[in-house]
């Protein structure tokens, strides 16, 4: 049955930042309480504005609800960068696959999914969507690809490859973001890609994409991960497509490396928001009998370390006894240990996926304090204007400036 790229009406106003209940979302297939991961805090006595979805996952949800070849069915749907679980909750009526590569955006998803007033029928523990990593997918056919249009299109990219092994010419595949993320490069993905590819009418500065699988023409494999070399290192870096500064060494990382600090005594190296691992196996190759732990909430960037590591070792840039580093999906430091490490080196993001802020690297230089032994130090790259050395010295008591350009600055914090 043919599917109507433009039907739809425009979702309701009601939940607009500022009108009824912040964390309701009514949809056709229900109403839910949503909330963000982590939950934001209070300011001033009044709960933040931003919510657990926007106009995109509305619109997606509305259009769904209006094809009888989907709703009659009961279709096999995959679910590709859901933000905070919007979409993972409205439609877990159905056999339903959730893959993201944020760890937060999975516990948003887990959250709200756990939620009882979001179960929809009784059986629902029995239907709950499968929560997969963005190494992982589906091992049978799917027929529904619901997919928010992710920040870095080069993860797009590698999802749309990865795609091709489980669905099918007739497979319903439908995105969605807000109209300012949608640009040609976008549809071009699509169309090269997977086939045939329209767009919806904009509603609420919101907009859909259809893409009809041609599975004949299909050529060409994912380009991911990305190789390249540096004369900081005698191994090829390797970057999988949602690993920050993925065809070339960062600047700040760069930065970083020019002004690295050498502990000789040092037992424990932690890798705060490791990327590619670069830093940490860095920090390895200086301190040879330290642990390293090499965290990030990126699956890709976890993994993107752990590849990085076995070439480092490989050619002996790195070894010692143990040659031991660590590596770990997770909220910041949430699970480690407190009073357990000597150093952290840090560079943080400013955004996580749309929404740019301070709140994480808020979090990541408060658990570093927490982390680190008594006279362990953290130090942080990052560009001048983010003004962090304020944090920094709002927490530890100081915060010394280690060296600075006219981008970027070194700052070190020591727990007394």
């Amino acid at each position: 049955m043919p599917i109507d790229s433009d039907s739809g009406t425009p979702p309701s106003d009601s939940n607009r930042n500022g009108n009824g209940d912040s964390h309701q979302l009514d949809t056709p297939f229900g109403s839910f309480e949503l909330d963000r991961f982590p939950k934001p805090k209070m300011t001033r006595g009044k709960q933040q504005p931003l919510r657990a979805w926007d106009a995109a996952d509305e619109y997606l949800l509305q259009w769904i609800s209006e094809q009888p070849v989907l709703t009659n069915a009961s279709p096999k749907t995959l679910i590709l960068n859901d933000s905070f679980g919007a979409l993972a909750v409205a439609l877990q009526q159905w056999p339903c696959w959730v893959q993201s590569d944020s760890f937060l955006a999975q516990q948003g998803v887990m959250t709200n999914l756990d939620n009882p007033g979001n179960s929809l029928t009784s059986d629902t523990t029995s239907r709950k969507p499968e929560l997969l990593t963005s190494l992982q997918w589906p091992e049978q056919p799917i027929d529904l690809v619901v997919i928010k249009i992710p920040k870095t299109l080069a993860l797009l990219e590698d999802q749309l490859f990865h795609l091709r092994n489980v669905i099918h010419s007739e497979t319903v595949v439908v995105a969605a973001a807000m109209t300012k993320n949608i640009h040609n490069s976008t549809l071009s993905l699509f169309e090269k890609i997977l086939g045939t590819t329209t767009t919806s009418l904009a509603k609420k500065k919101a907009r859909l994409i259809f893409c009809k699988p041609q599975v004949d023409s299909w050529q060409g494999v994912s380009p991911y991960p990305s190789c390249y070399t540096l004369p900081e290192f005698p191994f090829t870096v390797h970057n999988l497509a949602n690993v920050f500064s993925r065809n070339g060494l960062d600047i700040g990382t760069r930065f970083l490396l020019e002004h690295f600090p050498q502990r000789p005594n040092a037992q424990s190296i932690i890798d705060l928001g490791c990327g590619n691992g670069l830093l940490g196996i860095h920090a390895k190759h200086l301190h040879p009998d330290a642990h390293i732990h090499c965290v990030d909430e990126s699956y890709m960037a976890v993994e993107s370390a752990r590849l990085n590591t076995e070439a480092a070792k490989s050619c002996g840039f790195i070894h010692g006894e143990p040659c031991e580093m660590t590596f770990e999906v997770n909220n910041s430091l949430a699970d480690t240990a407190d009073a357990s490490a000597d150093l952290i080196v840090n560079n943080p993001p400013f955004h996580q996926q749309s929404v740019i802020g301070d709140h994480i690297a808020w979090q990541m230089f408060t658990d570093a304090k927490h982390v680190l032994r008594q006279g362990g130090e953290l130090w942080v790259v990052g560009n001048r204007h983010l003004d962090y050395h304020l944090k920094l010295k709002r927490l530890f008591g100081h915060c010394e400036t280690v060296a600075s350009n006219r981008k970027f600055v070194i700052l070190r914090s020591q727990k007394r």
